[in-house]
């Protein structure tokens, strides 16, 4: 036993604790530019005079080209080289995050924060995959694959307050160009201490499926961006021809996949009941979820007046609350099973979002945001841990990395349509508000405007937390496993789940 120990040390990375840092570098970069870029959009829209419709491209851009190119890139990492992957993200991700931060006009912001989501998602898949090659022991592995955990938990959180300082005390453009630094510290780095592999054997890349998903989806998004544009709305002929488009493409996708030698997204993934109605489910809580933070940095910054760090930490008790119950899940799933916990935590999750849309212009923040999002949260995360286990349940070991990828592939998408949807309802109801009390942005006073807008939340909030519901009804009907089959379950490793 103890010549066997010895043999395993010896196969061990001498540097692996320090390829981890530069990975944790890298992930970090990536999970902050999610939230911290939210808190500095008030500030941005004002500063390029970017439209109220095309706001949500800001967050849109940046998820639809790293959800719709997720697949892809994680196939390229594996077999071109994870660490020539990794580096190359690394450094495309620097340069489109400098672009976006000298963005002189809205256009060029938007192209960066597309290119940025490209890049992050060959980056992301790469780093998860170099930590499980690095790390051959299981101990060390499970410690590593923790340190990963931790900062996905407490990134977001991070990235709301640091967004808030950066903004407040240099410019929103710092939000952006923050990452150059941590990008070229982690290239550094990377160099010498991480070690290069990749899977043996010639691959087809099928960039044919991963452009008729993201065009299909990029398409969708314009189409719904349009409807909120003055002067088109749904029944223009720009917005019924993108979504006419879009869906044609999606459904080639769908085609093309069930045919394809070598498909970006095996049809047989999504298909599986306990999957699919994992992937539907995060979906739909992705599509009610991603526009709350959105609006609610709105209300807070232009309703209530808040400083943008002030607006970073009114966040705060929401990725407190999420940790918080994500490990108190971690715990009671083998004992409970995934159904019960993410019925509950997603009826939990419309509750609190439908407890928001009660909001007024003067409405407190501990008597009616702080209570909608301890409830928001804490059912959260019993939605994100239990998903996370259902998706992946009964895989084939062969396709455990495509499964990964694809419940990320549908947080992004989810949160992008829904995002896109939402701002547009918002607006709409915002003018219909606005016209029925005579509220004109030229003559009212700027308590009717924000009564006017806050009403536009509120119904965005309303469909979010249907939403929400919805998510609860698809993962009480479909994942029909229990705590039994979920502990027979238990071939599926953290190398597999990262390949």
């Amino acid at each position: 036993m103890t010549d066997l120990s010895a043999e395993l040390d010896r196969n061990q990375d001498p540097r692996r604790w320090f390829a981890l840092v530069v990975i944790a570098i890298a992930s970090l970069m990536v999970v902050l530019d999610a939230s911290i870029v939210n808190i500095a959009l008030p500030k941005a829209q004002a500063d390029l005079h970017i439209s109220f419709a095309n706001r949500q491209w800001v967050v849109t851009a940046y998820t639809l080209t790293f959800g719709g190119l997720l697949l892809l890139g994680g196939r390229i990492a594996d077999y071109a080289g994870r660490k020539r992957v990794f580096i190359i993200g690394l450094i495309g991700f620097a340069a489109a995050s400098a672009l976006g931060g000298a963005a002189p006009d809205q256009a060029l912001l938007f192209a960066a924060r597309g290119l940025q989501g490209a890049f992050g998602a060959i980056l992301a898949p790469a780093a998860l995959s170099l930590i499980s090659v690095t790390f051959t022991d299981s101990k060390e592995r499970a410690r590593a694959f923790g340190v990963y955990g931790a900062i996905s938990g407490v990134g977001a959180a991070i990235g709301l307050i640091v967004g808030g300082l950066l903004t407040q005390y240099l410019s929103w453009r710092w939000c952006l160009f923050v990452n150059v630094p941590m990008a070229l510290i982690a290239v550094v780095l990377a160099i010498p201490n991480i070690r290069e592999s990749k899977l043996s054997g010639k691959t087809k890349y099928d960039v044919p499926g991963a452009l008729l998903s993201t065009v299909g989806f990029v398409a969708i998004v314009y189409g719904i961006n349009e409807a909120a544009t003055p002067g088109h709305g749904w029944s223009s002929s720009i917005t019924i021809a993108c979504l006419v488009v879009g869906t044609v493409l999606l459904v080639g996708f769908v085609a093309f996949e069930a045919k394809a030698k070598n498909p970006l997204l095996p049809l047989r993934v999504v298909l599986d009941r306990v999957r699919g109605g994992s992937l539907l489910s995060q979906f739909f809580t992705a599509s009610g979820l991603f526009g709350m933070f959105l609006f609610l940095t709105y209300y807070f910054q232009e309703v209530h007046g808040y400083s943008p760090i002030r607006a970073g930490f009114a966040f705060l008790p929401f990725s407190i609350g999420i940790i918080v119950s994500a490990t108190a899940t971690s715990n009671l799933l083998p004992k409970v099973g995934p159904r019960p916990l993410g019925v509950i935590g997603s009826v939990m999750s419309a509750a609190g979002l439908l407890y928001l849309s009660f909001i007024k212009a003067d409405s407190s923040y501990v008597g009616s945001i702080l209570p909608a999002m301890i409830i928001m949260s804490l059912g959260l995360g019993l939605v994100f841990v239990t998903i996370a286990s259902t998706a992946l349940f009964n895989v084939r070991h062969d396709e455990s990395g495509v499964a990964s990828a694809v419940l990320n592939t549908a947080q992004q998408i989810g949160g992008s349509l829904g995002t896109a949807i939402f701002n547009t309802i918002a607006i709409s109801a915002t003018a219909a508000y606005a016209a029925s009390h005579m509220i004109h942005a030229t003559t009212t006073t700027a308590s009717a405007s924000a009564e006017a807008a806050t009403y536009g939340f509120t119904v965005a909030f309303k469909i979010g937390a249907a939403c929400l519901a919805v998510a609860a009804v698809i993962f009480g009907t479909f994942v029909n496993v229990d705590r039994h089959h979920l502990a027979q379950h238990d071939d599926v490793t953290e190398e597999e789940i990262a390949a």
